[in-house]
């Protein structure tokens, strides 16, 4: 066989494997691995959640792990300054970072790591503007993005996250500022900010691109509401859900799908126990899972509700853990 060119045909052009399925020799793979262009295996996705901190009587640093099947742990004894109204997003493909939220009683810009077994570090100097009710995701495959937030004024800033859990300084606000938002990965390798409070409940979302840039307003979908979760699930798609709407008298179960090119879906009827201020995560690969939260009676759950591969949520879960409201939660392992 003629072998004066990759994959042995008489062409200069280089066939990328990766894109072209049929039978190559050890040879002709080597040459691709080489290249760069010898397609890898597909990864796992994250296997589980973890949420953490929160506010119950007093400010917490409590976590729950969350299984590969969904099924909550209960307390692991808090690390790091108890803080609630932080964010959380997954990085480096099966860790997680928790970051900023308000502690005693000023908002902070800190940080702390979480270990592809669930095990969350001390607090790491902050790095950005302190503010809270901001949101988080996970993009680019194995990177993250803190944005939005209060800092005794509405903010847009962002601030990216490395595949090593570095967090950047603040970028300039895109979009409209805003808090109690909440954000998602979705598409594999992009974010989505959506709903929030400016000077009213807003529907708005903003996406994020593969090198975590933000895009301008797009115009509102479903029920304008602050206070939800977000989090992916089918591996390509993402799920807004529950809130608080109607100038802040009221809650809802309500959700919205995300589709894999991040056009937002209208209202789907809500499932389970109306709340807000709760947190969600990926697990399991494809599937979700909303937890914790609260009502506008002074009423805190411990409960949660699962989320299939097709985003359907599940009925309430009895809860598992301490009841609390203003928690964050990440995917992280891919084990």
């Amino acid at each position: 066989m003629v072998k004066r060119y990759y994959g042995g045909v008489m062409s200069a052009t280089q066939v990328n494997a990766a894109s072209n399925s049929g039978f190559y020799n050890a040879s002709q793979q080597m040459q691709a691995k080489q290249a760069n262009n010898w397609p890898l295996p597909p990864s796992p996705g994250t296997q589980k959640a973890i949420f953490g901190y929160g506010f119950s009587s007093v400010n917490t640093a409590i976590t729950n792990l969350v299984s590969n099947t969904g099924v909550v742990a209960t307390d692991t004894a808090g690390v790091g300054t108890a803080r609630r109204g932080l964010a959380a997003a997954g990085y480096g493909t099966d860790k997680a970072i928790f970051g900023y939220g308000t502690g005693a009683p000023f908002s902070v810009s800190m940080t702390n790591l979480v270990s592809n077994t669930g095990v969350v570090a001390t607090d790491t100097t902050g790095v950005g503007t302190a503010r809270n009710g901001l949101a988080a995701a996970g993009y680019g495959t194995d990177k993250a993005i803190f944005g939005y937030g209060n800092a005794d004024s509405n903010q847009s800033m962002t601030n990216l996250v490395s595949n090593t859990g570095v967090v950047a300084t603040d970028t300039g606000g895109v979009g409209t500022a805003r808090y109690s938002l909440a954000a998602a990965g979705y598409g594999g390798d992009k974010a989505i900010f959506g709903y929030g409070y400016a000077s009213a409940y807003v529907s708005i979302t903003n996406k994020v691109s593969i090198t975590g840039v933000v895009a301008t307003d797009t115009a509102g979908v479903g029920t304008a509401r602050g206070f939800p979760a977000a989090a992916g699930y089918g591996t390509d798609k993402a799920i807004f859900g529950y809130g608080e709407v109607s100038g802040g008298t009221g809650v809802t179960a309500i959700t919205n799908l995300v589709s894999n090119t991040g056009v937002v879906a209208t209202d789907t009827t809500g499932v389970g126990t109306d709340r807000d201020s709760l947190g969600a995560a990926g697990y399991g690969t494809d599937k979700a899972i909303f937890g914790y939260g609260g009502n506008n009676s002074g009423v805190v759950y411990s409960i949660t509700n699962l989320v299939s591969n097709t985003g359907v949520v599940a009925s309430d879960t009895a809860g598992v853990g301490t009841a609390r409201y203003y928690p964050a939660a990440a995917g992280y392992s891919s084990t």
